[in-house]
């Protein structure tokens, strides 16, 4: 690939479509330096989980932080309806320089912009897929423990998001607003970049199947040695059980106005190949899959989504 390919986002991104507490063009005001850390990941595909896992690396496995949302800030989320793109930018310059910081992101590039090596800028990406039947099943009691009074900030009807049942979620929210794009999208936008030394590509499955693993092979991507001691407290603050005891630092508590999610919310059962005991039909599962392989048209890529193991 040349060094112009290389620095050039891709054109396809997922769509811009979301709730408007969500503007993904803040992160092209955010000013980089070395050392930072992006976790791209598509909703409900192990985001906080990644959050927290790259946060025990980066500051020596601490147990006593109040939320991760203000150790891994989320640069596409503005906190109430008067909050401007500007402000969350000047919130990030704002951080420590002592310290390497980390953000989320549920963006892929564009919308994420992604500094390739020789760019000028350090910066490393760490990439997460699930299986989409998995994350979209995930997403309707996600949506639904919104709080009231997150909704009523702003002015957003519960109705808008929410739905009784999985397959009136799936044709009225999802399908509805072409929400398969923010993960066949998502992964037509990061799969042509997935050999750059600057991006680890990781997919839930296998992070399920062997965490210390998974978790050895982000500290060596991000260039990270916890000493003998510190790597038993790193694994363990990994792991759902420990994230599940202390779920109140996982909750985004402080990172609204108002609460935004009830209790619970975030840290759910985190399991694999259970789709179609949460509502996934048959049908549902070949309508997701036709329409995400016209998003995303690379067979490999799409069946990497669904399987994970080794990247093609």
């Amino acid at each position: 690939m040349s060094d112009a390919a290389r620095s050039a986002p891709p054109e396809a991104g997922p769509p811009r479509a979301g709730p408007p507490w969500i503007d993904p063009g803040i992160q092209s005001r955010i000013a980089w330096r070395d050392g930072d850390v992006v976790i791209s990941v598509p909703p409900k595909s192990g985001t906080t989980w990644t959050m927290n896992i790259v946060h025990q690396l980066l500051a020596g496995a601490p147990s006593e932080f109040r939320d991760i949302y203000e150790e891994v800030p989320w640069i596409e989320f503005l906190a109430h309806p008067g909050e401007t793109p500007q402000d969350v930018a000047d919130r990030v310059a704002a951080m420590p320089a002592t310290a390497r910081r980390a953000f989320k992101t549920h963006s892929a590039p564009p919308d994420a912009p992604f500094l390739a090596p020789g760019s000028g800028r350090d910066v490393k990406y760490v990439v997460v897929f699930r299986n989409p039947e998995e994350a979209i099943v995930s997403f309707r009691p996600f949506l639904e423990q919104h709080s009231d009074a997150w909704f009523a900030l702003w002015g957003m009807p519960r109705e808008a998001l929410c739905r009784p049942d999985f397959p009136r979620f799936y044709a009225e929210v999802v399908d509805a607003h072409g929400m398969q794009g923010a993960f066949f999208g998502f992964l037509a936008a990061w799969w042509p970049l997935r050999h750059e030394p600057n991006v680890l590509f990781l997919h839930f499955s296998d992070m399920k199947r062997d965490l210390e693993g998974s978790v050895r092979r982000i500290a060596g991507f991000l260039e990270v040695e916890p000493d003998a001691q510190t790597w038993p407290r790193v694994l363990e603050h990994a792991s759902f059980a420990w994230m599940k005891r202390h779920e109140d630092k996982f909750e985004a508590r402080s990172a609204g106005e108002v609460r935004i999610l009830e209790a619970g919310a975030m840290i759910r059962k985190g399991e694999t190949g259970q789709a179609a005991a949460e509502g996934m039909t048959p049908e549902i599962s070949r309508h997701l899959r036709e329409v995400g392989g016209r998003i995303c048209p690379d067979p490999q890529a799409v069946a990497w989504l669904y399987e994970g193991g080794p990247l093609p």
